[in-house]
């Protein structure tokens, strides 16, 4: 009898086979989102607008992990190039089962400065941009009794405790209306639909935009220690694309330390 203890069998990737498009995926959140997925085995269309190279660096971190994984440029904010995006993911891996919105623009303004271009264009950044994927996406899913929409929004959609953003926090409130739709309209054809609402995530972003924020009084807030990372949030992806999500739908999950609770 052999001293040698079995091999233990790796862990099964519970993706496998499935295809994700993850919006805005060139870094920080996107890109936690779009590994994760591509760790639990997912082919991984990775997206982004202005910075190729960033989108080359998450593809080839993707195909380290084992998956497929190409980058598109597209503007999300235009159909025609979500159009397009979609298509090339069908091109390359046959299907899109897996769709994460996960773009946004968020220039704090008051009010009164708020253009009606500024309006348009945070709408079409925040809220139509996830429409235009849902609605590229959605048929096939439909055809194949299978898939999983996801929309990263912003708890601000909820407390409202942001001020001078009135644009954001339309859009990061419609965003979940929209969830809901989906789901309600989908659960039939095996499809589901949900929010994932980051709270106070560790991110790289546009310092003039936040000057206005206390990070201390914002770690005072927290029920836990630090802030969160984007790991964190593509976690909570991760459970809803996969069989774990298949009796989650319509909801949101919140992922903030605690800083609000609903």
């Amino acid at each position: 009898m052999s001293d040698v203890a079995p091999e233990a069998p790796a862990p099964a990737r519970q993706l496998a086979g499935r295809t994700a498009v993850v919006t805005g995926s060139g870094q920080n959140i996107g890109r936690a989102i779009a590994l994760a997925l591509a760790a639990q085995g997912a082919n991984v269309v990775v997206n982004g607008h202005a910075h190729r190279e960033l989108v080359d660096s998450v593809v080839e971190e993707a195909q380290a992990l084992g998956a497929g994984a190409i980058g598109v440029m597209a503007d999300v904010s235009e159909p025609e190039e979500v159009d397009s995006l979609v298509a090339a993911a069908q091109d390359a891996f046959g299907a899109v089962d897996i769709a994460v919105s996960n773009v946004g623009v968020r220039m704090r303004q008051s009010f009164e400065e708020i253009t009606i271009d500024d309006w348009h264009r945070t709408l079409a950044s925040n809220l139509h941009a996830a429409f235009y994927l849902a609605h590229f996406a959605l048929p096939g899913m439909r055809q194949r009794g299978w898939g999983r929409i996801i929309h990263i929004s912003g708890y601000d959609g909820w407390t409202g405790h942001m001020d001078q953003r009135a644009h954001n926090v339309t859009a990061k409130a419609g965003m979940h209306g929209l969830t809901k739709a989906i789901a309600r309209e989908y659960g039939v054809h095996g499809v589901t639909a949900n929010t994932v609402a980051p709270g106070a995530i560790a991110t790289v972003r546009d310092a003039e935009q936040y000057v206005h924020v206390d990070l201390d009084a914002i770690r005072k807030r927290l029920a836990v220690p630090t802030f969160g990372q984007p790991e964190d949030i593509a976690a909570a992806c991760v459970y809803l694309a996969g069989e774990s999500g298949r009796f989650v739908t319509g909801q949101v999950i919140h992922v903030n330390g605690g800083e609000f609770m609903f």
